[in-house]
């Protein structure tokens, strides 16, 4: 099994200060300042942004990535050091800080330039990445093992949530028979508001540590039940697919991986819950979709 490029969170927030600070010194920069932790801890420092992580190959393959992404046409944040410091086991590399616009990047043009991008992403040989750099196929992701993430919480759902999402995982089973088929492309594997910067000069798609290998639909998937599910603009998908040439909506791997993408979420969130109280009433609001309440909240992205 191939791991993706990043799969562990940055649980130790100290070390990973330390290890910016430590990058920031070597290259000459201001103090950095935290931005978020999740998969990757982001510091900010003056015109640069940090990023630290504890990446499953060389870091200094996403520096060729993203070369390799603009070649191709697509809008990446630009790295600004050739090089990647080392520092207590976090690799950290540094990248232009890309300002939002201040309207949030909603409108329905902006959104048909990612599915354009987006596109563009899935035309590339995979030939063409850096041979270093992890690439798994899309049902490698250890949180898509869907039954066994049911099976290790289940005691502690209540019996309407734990019916809902096994249906769910039924309704899809054999969702990934398309390893080494045709119609695998090159995915950025999260395509989300998160992950693309509304910039003045347009959409820049950021967050590029789960490019996999997959069904186009893959990079829909999320964007599908963004404004149903997540209280997303509406309309976001239609003018993402527009600009993509292509919905997936009624495609079989589209429709399939939207819903299990959402019983991920679900799973995920339930499982920090159990040990992290603050996660609980985002985990609730979750588990009420599945119970098939009317007036099921919508969600969170955390």
């Amino acid at each position: 099994m191939t791991r993706p490029y990043v799969d562990r969170r940055v649980v130790d927030a100290d070390g990973a200060t330390r290890a910016a600070e430590t990058a920031a010194r070597h290259w000459g920069m201001v103090q950095p300042v935290v931005l978020r932790r999740g998969m990757n801890a982001i510091y900010r420092c003056g015109e640069s942004v940090l990023r630290v992580a504890k990446p499953n190959g060389p870091a200094s393959a996403s520096l060729e990535l993203a070369r390799t992404l603009a070649d191709a046409g697509i809008a990446v944040a630009p790295a600004v050091r050739d090089d990647v410091v080392e520092a207590g086991g976090f690799a950290v590399t540094a990248w232009r800080y890309i300002a939002a616009r201040d309207d949030g990047g909603g409108t329905g043009a902006d959104w048909a330039t990612v599915g354009s991008m987006v596109e563009h992403v899935h035309e590339i040989d995979r030939s063409r990445l850096p041979s270093d750099l992890p690439v798994p196929y899309a049902n490698e992701f250890p949180w898509w093992h869907h039954e066994s993430l049911l099976d290790e919480v289940a005691d502690e759902l209540d019996a309407e949530a734990a019916d809902g999402l096994r249906a769910a995982i039924q309704r899809h089973r054999g969702w990934d028979d398309f390893v080494e088929s045709d119609d695998v492309v090159v995915c950025h594997g999260d395509v989300h508001p998160g992950n693309v910067i509304m910039s003045a000069d347009g959409p820049v798609l950021i967050d590029w540590d789960l490019l996999c290998l997959a069904p186009r639909g893959w990079d829909h998937s999320a964007l599908m039940t963004w404004s149903e599910r997540w209280g997303g603009t509406p309309g976001l998908y239609e003018s993402f697919a527009d600009g993509a040439g292509w919905t997936g909506v009624g495609d079989r791997h589209a429709d399939a991986f939207a819903e299990l993408r959402l019983v991920s979420a679900t799973l995920m969130r339930w499982k920090v819950a159990l040990v992290d109280p603050a996660a609980r009433p985002e985990a609730e609001r979750r588990l009420a979709y599945w119970r098939g309440e009317p007036s099921a909240p919508a969600w969170r992205a955390q």
